[in-house]
């Protein structure tokens, strides 16, 4: 069960107009927070996401499932849970006890900042050049003039730091 505070931020963005993947990244944060303060593991940054995203579709977020990309198995449970979530269906607490079992058995590094960072690297690095420009392109627009010139001196910092 998402937290109420995730609930309220995701339903904020929607008031907002904000899309869906928006919406649904409060969950993914959260995921990753609960990883982190051990709360269970995951296999890989990866299998926090799909819980995250999962977590959102169930809690009505309107995510669709993934048109390609993905595998059928993949695409059908996105399907399902995304159905769950209109009809407001409850998980049965037996499986929801399993399901963290199993997860705390898992490892807590799925959360770290280089596996995120890894993780962010190699899902840019399948996209085109022309999306990741077209990315650039929508966050220059969406940043405004503090966070830009914030992003500018972050940017130099790091190109000082590689010269070296």
């Amino acid at each position: 069960m998402p937290e109420k505070k995730t609930l309220e931020a995701a339903q904020e963005d929607k008031r907002e107009g904000k899309a869906p993947t928006t919406q649904a990244g409060e969950f993914v944060r959260e995921e990753m927070h609960h990883v982190r303060e051990g709360k269970h593991g995951a296999r890989n940054p990866k299998q926090a996401i799909a819980i995250g995203l999962s977590k959102a579709r169930r809690s009505g977020v309107d995510l669709p499932a993934p048109s390609k990309g993905q595998s059928a198995e993949t695409r059908k449970k996105a399907a399902r849970d995304l159905a769950k979530g209109k009809t407001g269906a409850k998980p049965s607490p037996k499986r929801s006890r399993a399901r963290v079992a199993v997860l705390k058995r898992e490892g807590r590094g799925a959360a770290s900042h280089s596996a995120l960072s890894a993780q962010t690297k190699s899902a840019a690095k399948k996209r085109g050049a022309a999306a990741r420009s077209a990315a650039g392109r929508k966050a220059v627009k969406t940043k405004g003039p503090m966070a830009r010139k914030a992003a500018a001196r972050k940017a130099a910092r790091t190109r000082a730091r590689r010269s070296r």
